[in-house]
């Protein structure tokens, strides 16, 4: 199988679908890959790193379309790169369709065969090739809003962990799932004064083993998140329904009771968000002000930070990647019920369930539309 690496073309994304040592292990495995220069720039991989692994290196994205049979991207592909997938080509990425009707529909009128790392399950009700970029977006989450709390950047003047005599300040982590364990262990590290809500007793019972007395547990009710929000001075926003949107947990009422100069990070942005003044925001532009709360809802956290974020995110895609291109994508998917949890669209139909509920497609189950 031919294998194409484009260069990412989001804003201020700077990850890259496969490292040099993935490539090699395509290679190893009898297959060829092709990779646009400065595709992985970024993340500190030259493109000599890249022929030395036995790559092909090609000026811009068009003939990596043209010929490959399987594309391997970081982040969903924006409208120029959507216009060039052709029917039958794999595209294996990060996707978040349900808030994306415009992609959506092209990745339908394109028919090509869409596997999201977001859906791809473990068995365990996990997300495995999600709870990486997890992990590091619920770490940056912290650092973006410590950084945002400070008074020139909108912020209430106050610092993260306080200083002797001074109080610290007060972090609200919405769900404690791979995002929220993260947010807390960076928010307690630095000694804010922190509490998560949450849903599932198990997962409050869960964090309240690891992290002690210094965490405090509240099981998730909309009086005890109003009240909670009222008193906050951040907010991490840490909700995740696989392949759905976002539910909208805080709404512009509870935003506007806020305090003047809270801060609010939505992590959850990637799938709609779960603030309800929530828009996506970019690395060039992260911020913006609602009735005086500054906003944090960057949609691609992890690209600041890609000499991490790509090798974090390559450990677990790449036994998937190398699946699809031993044995072919149908036999891949159909081999591995959870891998196939991953099919979100698949030559004109729409094959995950969350999606097409959320933006009105008829839903064709993925064994159906393999077998086809």
């Amino acid at each position: 199988m031919l294998i194409g690496v484009p260069k990412e073309i989001k804003v201020h994304e700077y990850r890259v679908g496969l490292t040099p040592s993935s490539v090699g292990e395509f290679i190893a495995h009898g297959h060829a890959v092709m990779v646009e220069t400065g595709a992985g720039a970024g993340a500190g991989c030259s493109d000599d790193d890249y022929r030395a692994a036995g790559a092909e290196i090609v000026d811009g994205p068009k003939r990596i379309f043209e010929t490959a049979d399987m594309i391997v991207k970081v982040k969903e592909p924006q409208p120029d790169e959507r216009r060039m997938l052709r029917q039958g080509q794999v595209l294996f990425t990060y996707l978040h369709l349900a808030p994306d009707p415009d992609q959506t529909r092209d990745l339908v009128a394109g028919g090509a065969v869409c596997i999201a790392y977001e859906t791809v399950s473990d068995g365990h009700g996990g997300t495995p090739l999600l709870a990486p970029m997890s992990q590091v977006a619920g770490r940056l989450s912290i650092q973006a809003g410590a950084y945002a709390l400070e008074r020139a950047h909108g912020g209430k003047g106050i610092l993260l962990g306080g200083v002797p005599g001074v109080p610290p300040a007060r972090v609200v982590v919405i769900g404690g799932g791979v995002v929220g364990e993260n947010a807390i262990e960076m928010a307690l590290g630095m000694g804010a004064d922190v509490t998560v809500l949450d849903r599932n007793v198990d997962v409050l019972g869960r964090l309240s083993r690891r992290f002690g007395s210094a965490l405090k547990t509240v099981y998730s009710t909309a009086a005890a998140l109003d009240s909670l929000v009222q008193q906050a001075d951040l907010v991490i926003g840490a909700v995740l329904v696989v392949g759905a949107e976002a539910p909208k947990l805080v709404t512009a009422d509870m935003v506007k009771r806020m305090s003047p100069g809270s801060v609010l990070v939505d992590v959850a942005i990637d799938q709609g968000g779960c603030f309800e003044t929530s828009r996506p925001t970019t690395h060039a532009e992260p911020t913006y002000v609602v009735d005086n709360v500054v906003h944090y809802c960057v949609a691609n956290m992890p690209g600041a930070v890609p000499n991490t974020s790509t090798y974090a995110l390559n450990n677990v895609t790449l036994p998937y990647g190398l699946a699809l291109a031993d044995k072919g994508y149908r036999q891949a998917l159909l081999d591995n019920p959870h891998f196939r949890a991953g099919l979100n669209v698949c030559q004109g139909k729409v094959t995950h369930q969350a999606v097409a509920e959320d933006l009105g497609y008829d839903f064709v189950a993925p064994e159906e539309a393999l077998a086809g």
